[in-house]
């Protein structure tokens, strides 16, 4: 003969299970958290990568400028190797006393681009404009 489930029996499955159901959404929450700060994370390092490309291009920029100031006739190429990355610089003269200075800095896969222009070197440099573009 079978006998009737007791109350307390009925009680026991209904706590598991609310356990159970309570620990799966807590697991969710605790994954969906650990996801979002990877992501957090990826964000971070790539705009740290950024600034830093940006920081080279800049560095390069002021290394051409430093070559005019030495040679004011001077129109070339140039590299640096720093410890975070590296970068180019590329001087053109647009006649006159007119410069155009284009760097490029790289870190890791990132790249940013400066020009500089300036319209005077004598008695000392003049610059126009120190923006970062797209492209050159």
């Amino acid at each position: 003969m079978v006998q009737p489930r007791s109350e307390n029996s009925n009680k026991g499955y209904i706590m598991l299970l609310s356990i159970l159901i309570i620990s799966a959404i807590g697991s969710a929450i605790a994954v969906s958290l650990l996801l979002l700060g990877l992501s957090s994370s990826q964000n971070s390092f790539s705009l740290q990568q950024s600034y830093q490309a940006k920081s080279l291009a800049d560095t390069c920029a002021e290394e051409g400028l430093e070559q005019i100031r030495n040679l004011s006739s001077f129109t070339g190429a140039g590299n640096l190797t720093l410890s975070n990355g590296t970068c180019s610089y590329t001087v053109a003269n647009l006649g006159g006393e007119n410069r155009t200075v284009s760097a490029i800095g790289y870190v890791g896969d990132l790249t940013k681009r400066i020009k500089v222009v300036i319209d005077q070197i004598n008695p000392q440099i003049n610059i126009i404009s120190w923006q970062e573009v797209a492209g050159f």
